[in-house]
């Protein structure tokens, strides 16, 4: 197989999530802090990752019980988004997040 040639498929969500991910003093990557939860029916997850990831914020997200399998189906997940941050930059993307989580009066 030619060595040029870099398989991704499946892993595109996580494409380069590790070389971002801020590391410690030993060069590990520090632990994922819990941000929010939130329904992924509105987009708001997807909204939430995209101006996180803008301000340089790197973001894991998880799907809460069968919901990555309707992630996989449906293309959403009915049981909601996890959005993991770096435990370092938590207070910042808690600051950004306001914004975004509490529109719902626009």
């Amino acid at each position: 197989m030619d060595e040029s040639i870099r398989i991704d498929w499946g892993r595109a969500e996580l494409a380069g999530l590790f070389e971002r991910w801020p590391k410690d003093e030993n060069g590990q990557p520090e632990p994922p802090v819990l941000l929010t939860a939130l329904s992924a029916l509105d987009m708001s997850d997807e909204l939430m990752l995209n101006m996180l990831e803008a301000y340089g914020i790197p973001c894991l997200r998880q799907y809460p019980g069968d919901g990555a399998f309707g992630k996989l189906i449906l293309g959403m997940s009915g049981q909601g988004t996890e959005i993991y941050v770096p435990k370092s930059l938590y207070n910042d993307a808690k600051v950004l997040s306001e914004g975004v989580e509490h529109d719902e009066d626009l």
